[in-house]
């Protein structure tokens, strides 16, 4: 199965406040919000949301194929993306603007203030699928995630044009998308990824209920922190799958990007959707303990251990043989 990961490219530069962001906002001077952080640590990470997912799947050896718009600051990025098994030779690279900026700082109690600046991934809308197919091979999987919203919409279209399945991913995308551009983004993905709060913020923008939604997806995974993941299906009860067990959380970002790695990852292998989100979901404690979206490396004994205690000796029973790569990689 051939995956191409279109959406964000980008530099993190993450920060920490060792306070509490809520004992500095006055109720009723919400208006004028004026406020300076003083943070302690500042950590420049690669980043972006496609990026991110490309590589995990390119640590569990699955080659995908990462589709955006980078500056022409991208070179030792790109190295490093084609180190850790991505396809990156579908990335344009931008002449006049630098690669997107995510800046995130977070405080004692994991929220988090982040501005995104577009910078090159503005030009993602000039992209065609067509050529990609055409490079890499036919796509059993294209992956929209967040990116310029005009090469989202282009994205999800060719899709259909192509008849290529899609994952429709908006996410921080959503609070500038119309109701109009979301209907079009969910108009038939093959899976739709949200976190709780976005859940409800999809339905607000499209007019649709729950119910509604899953008549136009063909399976909503919804993940919900500390809770796990919810699975759901149309005319089925919810699958409901625990968080993996964690030693603690270092540093949030990039969570959500870890869990649909491997989520997709048990996509790509043919495993049931139980054993897909709790793939996801051990790959996501390995982030939630790392600083960083990217820094972390799997381990196929670590991993296992998590599934294991997590789910069971059958779930890793079951995902041992697929993470045969991580032996040979270490």
């Amino acid at each position: 199965m051939r995956t191409a990961i279109t959406g964000s490219i980008a530099t993190d530069h993450l920060m920490v406040f060792p306070g509490r962001f809520t004992d500095h906002l006055v109720a009723d001077q919400l208006q004028n919000v004026s406020l300076s952080f003083l943070a302690d640590t500042l950590e420049v990470r690669r980043g972006g949301v496609a990026a991110n997912i490309a590589f995990g799947m390119g640590q569990l050896g699955l080659a995908p194929v990462l589709v955006g718009a980078v500056g022409p600051d991208f070179a030792d990025y790109q190295v490093w993306l084609k180190q850790h098994g991505v396809d990156t030779d579908s990335v344009q690279v931008s002449h006049e603007h630098q690669t997107a900026r995510f800046v995130c700082t977070t405080d004692s109690v994991q929220n988090q203030i982040a501005t995104f600046y577009a910078g090159a991934m503005a030009e993602a809308r000039r992209i065609a699928l067509a050529p990609v197919t055409e490079r890499a091979g036919a796509l059993d999987l294209v992956v929209v995630a967040p990116n310029d919203p005009e090469a989202m919409l282009r994205h999800t279209a060719e899709c259909r044009e192509l008849g290529i399945p899609f994952a429709a991913d908006p996410s921080q995308q959503l609070a500038r998308l119309d109701g109009e551009s979301v209907r079009l983004l969910l108009d038939g993905p093959r899976f739709l990824f949200s976190n709780e709060y976005e859940a409800a913020l999809l339905q607000e923008r499209t007019g649709w209920s729950a119910d509604q939604v899953l008549q136009h997806v063909g399976t909503w995974i919804t993940t919900l922190g500390a809770k796990g993941v919810r699975v759901e299906r149309a005319g089925e009860a919810p699958l409901l799958v625990p968080a993996a067990p964690t030693t603690g959380a270092t540093e949030p970002t990039g969570v959500g990007d870890a869990f649909r790695a491997g989520f997709l990852a048990g996509v790509t292998w043919d495993l049931t959707l139980r054993r897909s989100a709790e793939l996801g979901c051990a790959l996501a404690t390995v982030v939630l303990e790392s600083v960083g979206t990217q820094e972390y490396h799997l381990d196929r004994t670590d991993l296992l251990t998590r599934l294991r205690t997590g789910y069971g000796t059958e779930s890793a029973t079951e995902l041992e043989p697929r993470l045969s790569y991580l032996a040979r990689s270490l």
